[in-house]
């Protein structure tokens, strides 16, 4: 069993920035594909950013493109999501998450192609 624990979340003001980092365990990290979504209240999860198994390949939202980049580490079974120029539209609880199929790149962004999810981390913007 995968599992998956998100840490780096945090309160900030606009125009910050924050590293959010998952770190994994319980399976063969190198080999998944690793997502971020985000959570705000009264709202659907929606994708953020994701990363192939080897790192050489990202998705992002448009809504985070030249703001967010996502890596990895496989040595360290850690993916990272480094956040600039925060919003408060960017307040919501952050989740990574695990996929150990190797999906074409744009499937990425379906909540569903995802078997493993961590508890989250919460990202609050204040203006």
């Amino acid at each position: 069993q995968v599992q998956l624990v998100e840490s780096g979340g945090g309160l900030v003001q606009a125009g910050d920035s924050l590293r959010l980092s998952c770190a994994a365990s319980g399976g063969t990290f190198s080999t998944y594909g690793m997502g971020w979504f985000r959570q705000a209240p009264g709202k659907e999860r929606e994708f953020v950013a994701a990363v192939n198994w080897s790192g050489d390949n990202t998705l992002y939202a448009d809504s985070v493109k030249g703001r967010f980049t996502i890596s990895r580490y496989n040595a360290k079974n850690t993916v990272y999501l480094q956040v600039y120029s925060l919003k408060p539209e960017d307040t919501a609880v952050y989740y990574c998450a695990a996929s150990p199929r190797p999906w074409r790149m744009s499937y990425y962004s379906d909540l569903d192609k995802y078997d493993y999810w961590g508890q989250g981390t919460q990202v609050t913007v204040s203006s």
